[in-house]
């Protein structure tokens, strides 16, 4: 049977590993200095490897025919990343491989110049996501193309001299002194707007679009939502606007369950709320986000019902886990399942993330070592 491209790939680079171990145990330190050197050169040409996938897996949708409507959650379930490293490579796929326009016609990557030094090996993921953050800043937007064009070019030129952290302060600097203007000034008269509007979509949730000129009240809605909208973990991936939706509803949501009838009444005989005492006792079993590797505390969680209540299923501990918002809506809407198995949550991957469906949990680390 003819060997496929991808499997000789696989054995080709698995007997080069294999190679690279020997000059480890038997090399001179001459030997074993360029061999960080190689190490390095084929660190960079997988890196570029999996960013093309993830640019030609992005583009033909095969995470969202899945259910996940985000690239790096997809990867990190698939492969095991940390969500930031995950986003460092779609973030690359986004910036340094071709892009398909509505049209289908083929269009040059974002930032071409990094695009051809990240290809060349000069530049490492690193830089790249440097250079994406330096060039999508507030400042750098208010460059002209041809002087945006022109940095790109510069950083680019950098990437093989500098580190990371010394390419972000070189760029913030560049950028400043091409931007000599700084921001517009906002010269507009106050109208004393204060106004807030709910708009309710056919398919389920809606837009919200407010304005308040009242300085009182929208310190008193930002304070609220800034103390909740704060990332969770250094890995935390949403943007700032995501964080603030998600900070908005989870505020309102224990507002409506906590709030006395006084403060909230009754809506339609009915106020939606969770029984506290079972939350209580989901929350000390779970400690947050149930998912394996997610690790959101339970302020910002949901319990979920294992077996739909609509479908009979109990509202009891050994039917319930807790559950951040990105995972709630991803047991919703893809084929992981979760169960309870020895008193604990459990989920299982579909296929196309492990064709054997071994279940995963989160690391408790308070259980180590416990009967």
């Amino acid at each position: 049977m003819t060997e496929s491209p991808s499997a000789a790939a696989q054995r080709l680079l698995v007997q080069a590993a294999e190679a690279l171990g020997e000059v480890m145990e038997s090399g001179s330190d001459v030997e074993l200095v360029a061999l960080l050197s190689t190490c390095e050169t084929v660190v960079r040409r997988l890196d570029r490897a999996t960013v093309d996938a993830v640019a030609a897996l992005e583009r033909r949708g095969v995470f969202a025919e899945r259910g996940y409507t985000s690239v790096s959650a997809a990867l990190s379930d698939l492969l095991g990343w940390e969500r930031l490293e995950a986003r460092r490579r779609v973030v690359a796929a986004e910036q340094v491989t071709p892009r398909v326009g509505l049209d289908g016609v083929v269009l040059p990557a974002r930032l071409p110049a990094t695009a051809a030094v990240f290809a060349g090996g000069r530049a490492s993921l690193r830089h790249v996501e440097t250079i994406a953050r330096v060039l999508g800043s507030d400042a750098a937007a208010r460059l002209s193309p041809q002087q945006w064009t022109g940095a790109e070019a510069q950083l680019a030129a950098k990437a093989g001299l500098y580190t990371p952290s010394e390419l972000q302060a070189w760029g913030a600097a560049l950028v400043e002194a091409l931007d000599q203007d700084g921001a517009e000034p906002d010269d507009r008269s106050p109208s004393g707007v204060n106004e807030l509007h709910l708009t309710g979509l056919p398919s389920g949730g809606g837009r919200i679009k407010g304005r308040f000129d009242d300085a009182a009240m929208f310190d008193a809605i930002a304070a609220v939502v800034d103390a909740t909208a704060r990332p969770l973990t250094g890995d935390d991936d949403r943007t700032v606007g995501q964080r603030q939706a998600e900070a908005l509803a989870d505020v309102c949501g224990y507002v409506l369950d906590h709030a006395p009838t006084a403060v909230l009444p009754e809506s339609g005989g009915r106020r939606p709320h969770l029984t506290d005492g079972l939350r209580r006792a989901v929350a000390a079993r779970d400690r947050g986000c149930a998912h394996p590797g997610c690790g959101r505390p339970g302020s910002w969680c949901e319990v979920h019902h294992i077996v739909p209540w609509e479908h009979g299923g109990p509202t009891r501990l050994d039917n319930l886990v807790m559950l951040c918002r990105v995972h709630h809506r991803q047991i919703h809407s893809t084929d992981w399942t979760v169960r309870i198995r020895d008193g604990l949550p459990e989920f299982i991957p579909p296929k196309w993330i492990d064709p054997e469906q071994h279940p995963r949990r989160r690391a408790l680390p308070h259980l180590v070592g416990a009967a």
